[in-house]
């Protein structure tokens, strides 16, 4: 006799235990798995940067937009642009940097009569002095090897500035970042670059912040650094690669040693932003009126000076040959003992008991001494005024002592 058949309804429950065992056993081999690669593609995955992030300041909500206003406000309105903008290299870590870094973007400027320097802000906007462009509407630029034509769009003479706008710009021109002069320090070095003599191009100068001045209302850097003719219109850059000044006048020899003027950088900022007008006058003007004041009413009393006593030196000196025609006729009878104290002998007679003379010459010679010492005295006092004259004019004693020395006349005694 068989077994008797498997109870069908045990096999059903047995195959449905069974497929749910596989299926959850399945789960759980998928989920150990796939845990490390996911825990570990959570370590790389960073974190969600918010939409927004202000710096924190006083007043400043950090949840909202930076507006536009702000934004010019920043402390950061004038930082360099990224370093990987072509036009403009990252911030320079020595002065050789500075100067490499700032060639590239000054240029020379060509405007007929005149030239100058200027330098690009933008690719297609050049700023100078309003000097150097002298009334044109287009004058042309040379940087480095390409040379533009550029119209002006904006004179100021009361600041000596000028904007050019270069007509068909290379997009890749390098440009100078402007800084803010209001930040510079006395004794901070800068370097002024430009094309002296107007032919000499890149031409770069070394020095320091000297002082500030105001002319009118526009400040002035005052810097030992040469701003030789052909300078005028280039940038003076600090040590950051920055543009603190346009470089404006440079003074003569004849009139100051180590003195030269850059516009401070912050006059062009209304004129790059299409304000042109102007309050009148011209900087050159003010300045020249400051440094030819009072030093030129000294410089003119001084040469006065120096003529009057010239003058007086030489009526002086033709005395003083009469004088010697005397001297030189007796004196080889009557003098014993003169000792020599100036450019004539007759000088010693007016050196008290100096001059000795013969009692038992045929001539009478302490009358004829008395007459030398008369005439003397005529002419010491003429130079004794003549140089207190002088003195009060401010020439300088070298000056008086080489015309002394000119007319026969010096003498320790005057």
């Amino acid at each position: 006799m068989g077994e008797p058949p498997s109870d069908p309804g045990k096999l059903t429950a047995f195959a449905v235990l069974a497929v749910i065992l596989a299926v959850a056993g399945g789960a759980i081999i998928w989920g150990w798995w796939m845990t490390p690669p996911a825990r570990a593609a959570a370590a790389v995955m960073p974190a969600p940067a918010p939409a927004f992030a202000a710096p924190s300041q006083p007043g400043v909500a950090t949840n909202r937009p930076l507006t536009t206003a702000f934004a010019r406000l920043a402390p950061d309105a004038l930082a360099p642009p990224l370093a990987d903008d072509p036009a403009t290299p990252a911030a320079p870590t020595s002065f050789e940097e500075v100067v490499s870094q700032s060639l590239p973007a000054v240029a020379s400027i060509d405007a007929g009569r005149a030239r100058g320097t200027g330098f690009f802000v933008k690719a297609d906007t050049v700023l100078t002095n309003a000097h150097v462009i002298q009334g044109q509407s287009s004058v042309k630029v040379t940087v480095g090897d390409a040379l533009y034509s550029a119209r002006v769009v904006i004179v100021n003479t009361a600041t000596d500035l000028a904007v050019l706008q270069v007509v068909n710009p290379n997009p890749q021109q390098p440009t100078l970042r402007l800084g803010a002069a209001n930040t510079a320090r006395v004794g901070e070095e800068v370097v002024a670059i430009g094309s002296a003599l107007g032919v000499l191009s890149n031409t770069v100068t070394r020095g320091i912040v000297s002082a500030f001045r105001k002319a009118g209302t526009t400040t002035l850097i005052q810097t030992d650094a040469a701003i030789n003719p052909g300078n005028s219109g280039g940038p003076l850059v600090n040590r950051s690669g920055q543009v603190i000044g346009i470089n404006s006048l440079g003074v003569s020899r004849q009139t100051g040693e180590g003195l030269a003027f850059a516009v401070a950088i912050e006059h062009a900022a209304p004129l790059l932003d299409g304000q042109s007008s102007s309050t009148g006058g011209t900087l050159l003007g003010s300045m020249q009126e400051q440094l030819s004041g009072p030093r030129a009413d000294a410089e003119n009393a001084r040469g006065q000076g120096e003529a009057q006593y010239a003058a007086a030196l030489q009526a002086a000196s033709r005395a003083g040959d009469s004088i010697d025609n005397l001297w030189t006729r007796y004196a080889g009878e009557c003098v014993v003992r003169a000792p020599r104290s100036g450019d004539r002998l007759w000088f010693a007679a007016l050196d008290g008991n100096a001059v000795e003379v013969s009692r038992s010459a045929k001539w009478n010679c302490e009358s004829w001494l008395d007459t030398v010492r008369e005439r003397a005295e005529e002419v010491r006092t003429v130079i004794q005024q003549a140089s207190e004259t002088a003195r009060h004019n401010g020439v300088y004693p070298g000056v008086l002592r080489d015309l002394r020395r000119r007319y026969r006349l010096e003498w320790n005694g005057w």
